[in-house]
């Protein structure tokens, strides 16, 4: 993000415009419908002002002379819009004492730049690309447009009206924020947005206590909970609505090594984070120091979520945190998400089941040599059983020894999957005899290993394919 959104006041100054044509009256009619004062530069002249409303006219003073001598005492910005090579002279005079310019089309010249605007009242939705695509910015506007209630700003500007007796009411902020959580999200807020708003005020004032109505509990702290989240593979993309919804009311958030700082940025900005996590390897805090953690934040009136990589309750302690829970009297829930078998199955097309070859699916760990030596390998040599290993990457050999001394066929396809759903994703294939090379074709983990004949429907499998009949063919043309 190199362009931060920033809301200017525009009635504390006037803004200087200086442009000509229809670039500058349309940055005029933008600025003049946000109530700003305007000293504007017409560089051809002509001040049209066609229009615009005899109010907003009324705040627009115009300048003569010479802009870039002109007297900057008060200004808060300078915008040039069709303005040629005197919006480049303008804006090194605005960066010598320091004033925010824009120069359209120009990023060089610019301290900062517009975003597309979803205007709603007291609601404001800005939508920028950095200046790279202001078509992409106002295909993302259309689709807020869309989905944006039109009354949204009548319920901001219904909870302004009453905030200030509501701190008085409810002193603690944490319950002053869910207790406004509370209406927007429930009966009073749809009032509002349905345009009846006497009777959401009524509604208000009839809530004899504040904080019992925000979930207070008998102490006057807000009553916390554990929120465990399946944040998925990797992609961002992938997490489902509940969990984004649960990370966006989060206080605090206890996440594993694995989770993808995409998914990290979803959580609401002034949510504490707290890594938990370790690597295959590395020392981490221990179990009973995460589920002490998580009790201690609930009880203190906290929203925690629990971020785990994939899903919570495959190979991801989460049941054994549920009962740690449970056993304290600490509210709990758990939201699923999609599991890395599933994730690299989606990504590089490996069906986990085909109908006559495939009809169950084995999950099983074995993050270590000694516990893939543990596993029961004569349950797994069935040809139409698909093996789907996590953690698996240096019992790599073990793994091969073990089916194949169980008797499964050294031919069996397999496929290794890194960093599955994420940018950076790679898929090795083969036989499994030749798993311990597959490994080495990765460039580290962590990866899911997939064994069964359905890897010879995946993607990388049929690419492998091709690549070796391109091979044969381009020796035998030789």
């Amino acid at each position: 993000m190199r362009f931060l959104p920033v809301f200017l006041d525009l009635q504390a100054g006037p803004v200087l415009l200086l442009g000509a044509g229809d670039l500058a009256r349309a940055k005029l009619r933008l600025l003049a419908a946000a109530g700003a004062r305007i000293r504007y530069f017409a560089a051809d002249g002509h001040h049209d002002v066609s229009g615009l409303a005899p109010a907003d006219a009324a705040r627009i003073e115009f300048a003569q002379g010479d802009p870039l001598s002109a007297e900057l005492n008060g200004v808060i910005a300078i915008l040039c819009a069709g303005a040629g090579d005197i919006g480049v002279a303008m804006s090194a005079r605005a960066r010598a004492v320091g004033l925010p310019v824009n120069v359209m089309d120009d990023l060089a010249h610019s301290t900062f730049i517009f975003p597309a605007i979803v205007d709603r009242g007291d609601v404001v939705v800005a939508v920028g690309t950095g200046g790279a695509s202001p078509v992409v910015a106002r295909r993302v506007r259309e689709r807020i447009e869309a989905v944006l209630p039109a009354r949204i700003g009548d319920l901001a500007t219904f909870i302004g009206r009453w905030r200030k007796s509501m701190n008085h009411r409810i002193p603690e902020f944490a319950l002053r924020r869910r207790f406004w959580e509370r209406v927007v999200d429930g009966p009073i807020g749809a009032l509002v947005l349905a345009g009846r708003q006497e009777e959401a005020e009524a509604a208000l004032q009839d809530i004899p206590d504040a904080s019992a109505f925000a979930g207070a509990l008998t102490s006057g702290k807000a009553e916390g909970r554990v929120t465990l989240v399946g944040a998925g593979p990797g992609d961002p993309d992938l997490l489902t609505i509940k969990a984004l919804r649960a990370l966006q009311d989060a206080d605090i958030v206890f996440y594993d090594e694995l989770v993808s700082p995409e998914i990290l940025d979803r959580a609401r900005r002034d949510a504490s984070r707290v890594p938990v996590g370790r690597r295959v390897g590395k020392p981490g805090i221990g179990q009973d120091a995460i589920n002490k953690m998580l009790i201690e934040s609930a009880k203190s009136g906290q929203r925690a979520v629990r971020l785990k990589g994939g899903d919570c309750f495959v190979f991801g302690r989460g049941g054994e945190e549920i009962e740690a829970l449970r056993a304290a009297g600490v509210a709990c829930s758990v939201v699923p998400g999609i599991t890395a078998g599933v994730g690299a199955a989606a990504q590089f097309e490996v069906p986990l089941t085909f109908r006559h070859e495939a009809l169950r699916i084995t999950f099983l760990t074995a993050h270590k040599a000694r516990d893939a030596e543990a596993v029961e390998w004569s349950a797994l040599t069935d040809r139409k059983m698909t093996v789907v290993v996590y953690m698996g990457m240096t019992a790599a050999p073990s793994i091969r020894s073990g089916l194949l001394a169980a008797g499964r066929s050294p031919q069996t396809p397999v496929g290794v999957f890194a960093r599955v759903t994420r940018p950076d994703a790679q898929a090795a294939v083969g036989m499994l005899q030749d798993l311990p090379d597959l490994i080495d074709r990765i460039d580290g983990g962590p990866a899911i290993l997939i064994i069964g004949d359905v890897v010879a429907h995946s993607a990388p499998w049929r690419e492998a394919n091709l690549n070796r009949v391109l091979s044969k063919l381009l020796e035998t043309a030789a």
